[in-house]
């Protein structure tokens, strides 16, 4: 049984979480409710801010005709794929850059060339490589989301405690001891802030692969809004697009919350 003082603090923590999350839906009610507002006394342009009355009867449309959740899957299975493939491509190359120090060396220029380059400027490329269809729009996001990550993570790793790995290495662990055994574990909460800033750099490819190519996804239906100038359209694509990230984000929270455990 805890004590009596620390009931009260595991109390305490549970009323700050409470406080936090209640703060932070209270802050998006508000922004919502003064935005109608401001819609409904014509304190805004509705033409081109729209209302949340006009998007919610624009879900309303789009999930009548059958397209809402067709959609919303389309980006959704090329944001998971592009995320997990360019994760998992990000963390292995950083590795690699970390088990061979030459290599991470010669690399390092053109990886942060890479990083800096517009990645809009490759569309016409991408198109020619993968063709006008899905592969281009994850080659787009891969591009934008693998360079950060092998940056960040190999970075992460380079920063591992030297003495911890002196004092392995004294016990004479080989280089895969080091590295599974110290590196990759020490640096779990790196990896997750790596994922936390890739699923937000995905959502950027993956949107900008759909303005250029797609048929089908959020993208297009804000890239097809603008061009009709239906910005109703445009606005609940955004909106859209804004609750499908943070459902991501809270989905690599839990992860990280069972994983730590």
């Amino acid at each position: 049984m805890y004590s009596l003082e620390h009931q009260q603090y595991l109390k305490n923590i549970k009323r700050h979480k409470f406080f936090i999350r209640f703060t932070q839906i209270l802050i998006i009610v508000l922004l919502i409710a003064i935005w109608q507002l401001a819609a409904d006394f014509e304190l805004i342009n509705t033409f081109i801010a729209s209302s949340p009355k006009e998007i919610l009867k624009t879900i309303v449309s789009l999930y009548s005709d059958g397209s809402l959740f067709h959609h919303i899957g389309v980006t959704l299975y090329e944001v998971i794929f592009s995320f997990v493939v360019g994760t998992v491509i990000g963390i292995l190359i950083a590795t690699l850059l970390w088990r061979f120090k030459f290599l991470a060396k010669v690399l390092d220029p053109y990886l942060t060339v890479l990083n800096s380059l517009p990645k809009v400027s490759l569309g016409p490329i991408i198109i020619i490589l993968a063709g006008a269809g899905t592969g281009s729009i994850i080659l787009m996001a891969l591009f934008i989301s693998v360079i950060i990550t092998i940056i960040n993570v190999h970075q992460a790793f380079m920063n591992a405690d030297p003495n911890k790995i002196r004092l392995m290495q004294s016990f004479k662990a080989t280089k895969s001891q080091i590295f599974f055994k110290l590196i990759l574990p020490s640096n779990f909460s790196n990896i997750i802030s790596a994922c936390k800033v890739g699923i937000g750099l995905v959502f950027i490819g993956v949107i900008m692969g759909e303005f250029l190519v797609s048929k089908a996804g959020v993208g297009y239906l804000i890239m097809y809004g603008s061009q009709i100038f239906n910005l109703n359209l445009v606005m609940t694509g955004i909106i859209l697009l804004a609750i499908m990230a943070s459902l991501m984000y809270y989905l690599i929270l839990f992860i990280e919350k069972r994983l730590s455990k």
